[in-house]
């Protein structure tokens, strides 16, 4: 039987987040065919396989695509983030991206998608195998191929635990949190960022109390005050203020963090450790508040072996109560592979741009694509950019991210498309431009820009120049 074939104008591997904003950008603003080939049955990515309690950490409208707004908008009139933008938990980021790739995608007649199926390459041509069927298809690509698994996150629910598990100790990942057949006597939480601040929330919330926590957190986190990341103009803009200021009479990468925590921009859970990573997540003031009622804290680095009746990390052993119960939160998430060219002959490495943001970050790639003809100036409009781990690459990160910025802010076209796009956490739209507080904002930052954006650079050992991998 001879082998299917598909043409198709870009192939696109990886119908995550990234994957589908690219998309969706480049659809709208050319007329091209795509075909989107994920492993999982249905787009969204890790999404898919995301622990059932799992909430944005940011504003939903800063998420998805940029044809379609995630949610409403809504702020929340009630709770512990009432005057905050609403986020969205993990079974409305499913059904959204359930219904861009079947309503707006598959039904527009220029995507088509090979779920269930993973990409392969003999180095020329291209093939898809069904996980299903097994039947393998040739994709004639005639444009590009688009890598949007390349900065792609680990996660606990598919990633083994990074230590030793004897027979007869009760480890988890944190996804069966909420499965629980009995209660169990007390709860390890291992992991410093994002996925354990979660899970202790969470645990926090349906009635455990703090004495039966014991968190081991390898490093202490910085995270970002979810208050100064929404939505609004004003308050982008004052926290890009607040940022360059801190940059500029900082001595030193700590102090930079502590000015930022000053300024409320930075969190710690800890007030009597300086945080030594910075993958900066945003989180709550009420979330903090729960967080630092736990007292038994683990401070012995990595979790190397747990037993059923003792834990040995790095720099010690501690005995755990019977029936205990490890809670693995310890995937590494970020991702931080060499920083390659987006464009190069045939093919596209989605990565970020500008500082976070990844959904903005992959749109900006698709409408750069679809709106630019040469490589070497997409290349300089749209730069890789690095991940945030420590205090170090996250200044580096928004060094980067600045002068990416202003690279394609100066182009009318995308600055114009930027500012209409609700993934853009920087955006202003003309009506907001003449707002008081708006105005007040911009002023306060450009007075403090050139100054903060130097500091930050020697800081971080960044040079001033945009569009250099390394």
């Amino acid at each position: 039987m001879a082998m299917r074939s598909l043409d198709t104008d870009y192939l696109v591997v990886g119908a995550g987040a990234t994957g589908m904003a690219f998309t969706d950008a480049l659809i709208d603003h050319a007329d091209v065919h795509v075909t989107l080939v994920d492993r999982r049955h249905a787009a969204g990515g890790h999404w898919q396989d995301a622990y059932p309690f799992v909430r944005l950490h940011q504003a939903s409208v800063f998420y998805g695509v940029a044809s379609t707004v995630l949610g409403t908008g809504a702020v929340q009139q009630r709770g512990p983030e009432a005057g905050l933008q609403e986020r969205a938990r993990g079974a409305e980021v499913r059904h959204y991206y359930d219904e861009i790739l079947h309503r707006r995608f598959a039904d527009s007649g220029r995507v088509t998608f090979l779920g269930g199926s993973d990409h392969h390459t003999d180095g020329t041509s291209h093939f898809v195998t069904s996980r299903v069927s097994g039947e393998t298809t040739r994709i004639e690509v005639r444009r590009r191929v688009v890598d949007a698994t390349y900065v792609s996150p680990t996660i606990p629910a598919t990633t083994p635990p990074p230590f030793g598990v004897a027979d007869g100790s009760r480890v988890i990942a944190v996804n069966e949190l909420a499965r629980l057949g009995e209660a169990p006597r007390s709860f390890v939480i291992v992991g410093s960022g994002k996925t354990a601040t979660d899970g202790i929330v969470w645990l926090l919330i349906n009635g455990v109390p703090p004495d039966r926590i014991m968190w081991v957190r390898p490093r202490e986190p910085w995270m970002l005050n979810r208050a100064v990341v929404q939505p609004d103009p004003s308050v982008a803009l004052g926290l890009a203020a607040d940022t360059m200021a801190a940059a500029a009479d900082a001595e030193s990468l700590d102090d930079l963090f502590l000015r930022l925590e000053a300024a409320d921009v930075m969190l710690r859970i800890d007030t009597g450790v300086v945080p030594t990573m910075a993958k900066a997540p945003t989180l709550g003031a009420w979330e903090l508040d729960l967080l630092r009622t736990v007292e038994n804290v683990v401070r012995l680095r990595h979790v190397r072996y747990v037993t059923a009746g003792e834990m040995v990390l790095d720099d010690g052993v501690v005995p755990l109560a019977p029936g205990a119960l490890v809670v693995h939160c310890a995937a590494s998430g970020l991702q931080y592979p060499p920083l390659v060219p987006l464009w190069s002959p045939g093919k596209i490495v989605l990565q970020t741009i500008r500082a976070g943001f990844p959904c903005f970050n992959a749109a900006l790639a698709g409408f750069v694509e679809a709106t630019r003809d040469d490589d070497r100036e997409r290349n300089r409009l749209c730069p890789p950019n690095t991940l945030p781990d420590d205090p170090a690459s996250w200044a580096r990160m928004q060094v980067r991210g600045a002068l990416a910025a202003r690279a394609f802010g100066a182009e009318p076209d995308i600055a114009a498309w930027a500012n209409g796009c609700a993934l853009n956490p920087a955006r202003v739209q003309p009506s907001q431009r003449d707002e008081p507080d708006v105005r007040a904002a911009a002023a306060r930052l450009a007075d403090v820009a050139e100054r903060g954006l130097t500091r930050m650079a020697a800081l971080a050992r960044e040079p001033l120049t945009s569009g250099k991998e390394r």
